[in-house]
């Protein structure tokens, strides 16, 4: 596979302490060549991540890219699953060095810096996730995750994006994302980007949950007020 490095500058820490402090969200707020205010955002979970960039004022969507990564000293690697502007990108590597702190990552080239939004907490779903079923009219309908379309959720401590893809035809079909909490069997979801509706950026929506064997159980209505009751597995 084709690789591509891109070099990251800042205080090189160990294996662990960089994973560590590496997994969770950071945040970049940066002013595009026609004055549009844009935010940055990328998520790293166990073993997935996600970057998006979009309008900070309207939440209009950019672009975003993600995969797999995982790190070896100083390197981390991923390798691309969805890429909404560069579809060709799709399963190649991407290694870059990365060297942090407790609260910025900072990319040498450009001097691109990002700031630690959440080390994974306070939210109880930190991870990433694949739709694997719904129950409909009391049936439960599973989904095989194993199947190129899938549709993934990453999630910090504190932020949450969906994602839905193929990786065999490497078609991008949506995305949408922002904040969230779990507080007493409740998950609320704030919109910050969706990328195929922007009336929907400020809107809240709120949720049932409850873990069971290791699955997310989602309940409630979509966006759209259409009653939903999702389940979702962890990636492995």
């Amino acid at each position: 596979m084709k690789k591509l490095l891109v070099v990251l500058f800042g205080i090189i820490c160990p294996l662990g302490a960089a994973a560590q402090s590496l997994e969770g969200a950071w945040e970049r707020y940066y002013t595009a060549t026609n004055g549009d205010q844009l935010k940055s955002v990328v998520i790293f979970s166990n073993g997935y991540q996600v970057l998006t960039n979009y309008n900070a004022k309207t939440g209009a969507f950019i672009d975003c890219n993600g995969g797999t990564w995982h790190l070896d000293q100083e390197t981390i690697t991923e390798e691309v699953e969805f890429d909404s502007q560069r579809p060709t990108r799709i399963g190649t590597e991407v290694s870059f060095k990365v060297s942090i702190t407790n609260t910025t990552l900072t990319k040498l080239e450009g001097n691109i810096q990002f700031t630690k939004i959440d080390d994974g907490t306070p939210g109880a779903l930190q991870g990433a996730w694949l739709m694997s079923g719904r129950i409909k009219n009391g049936e439960t309908q599973e989904r095989d995750t194993t199947l190129p379309r899938k549709t993934m959720k990453i999630l910090s401590g504190t932020r949450f994006q969906w994602i839905a893809y193929n990786t065999a035809t490497k078609q991008f079909m949506g995305t949408g994302g922002g904040s969230y909490t779990t507080v007493d069997g409740k998950y609320t979801e704030n919109i910050e980007f969706f990328s195929k509706d922007n009336s929907r950026v400020g809107a809240s929506l709120n949720f049932d949950y409850k873990l069971m064997n290791g699955d997310w159980h989602h309940s409630g209505k979509s966006s759209k007020g259409d009653p939903i009751y999702e389940i979702w597995s962890l990636r492995k």
